[in-house]
């Protein structure tokens, strides 16, 4: 059993940064692939970004591409995603993810568990 607490949302700027931090408790967290999805106002969640059990493997949807980074420290049982160059667009409901497995996935449907949520606001 895998427990998320996302934290690190708020209201911010077009063109500025955050940092989301997903924190996990639970003994199989260094050996969980995991991933950031997003739901915006109105619309379905969609798939951000992923990494792997060691980090060694991420990748990111397009429109995020070259502006966010995922990341994980196995030591603290918690995932980072940080967002650069923020869009008015990238409003939503951010939430972290785990898998049963090391490999990376895009699809929510290869995913075991789920926080809560934060919501992420930007301004234009």
């Amino acid at each position: 059993q895998v427990q998320l607490v996302e934290s690190g949302g708020g209201l911010v700027q077009a063109g500025g940064s955050l940092r989301l931090s997903c924190a996990a408790s639970g003994r199989t967290f260094s050996s969980s692939a995991m991933g950031w999805f997003r739901q915006p106002p109105g619309k379905d969640r969609d798939f951000v970004a992923t990494i792997s059990w060691s980090g060694g493997s991420t990748a990111y949807a397009d429109s995020v591409k070259g502006r966010f980074t995922i990341s994980r420290d196995n030591a603290k049982n918690t995932v980072y995603l940080q967002m650069n160059s923020l869009k008015p667009e990238d409003t939503a409901i951010y939430y972290c993810a785990a898998r049963q497995a090391s490999n990376t996935r895009r699809s929510e449907s290869g995913y075991d568990y789920w926080g809560q949520g934060t919501q992420v606001t930007v301004s234009s």
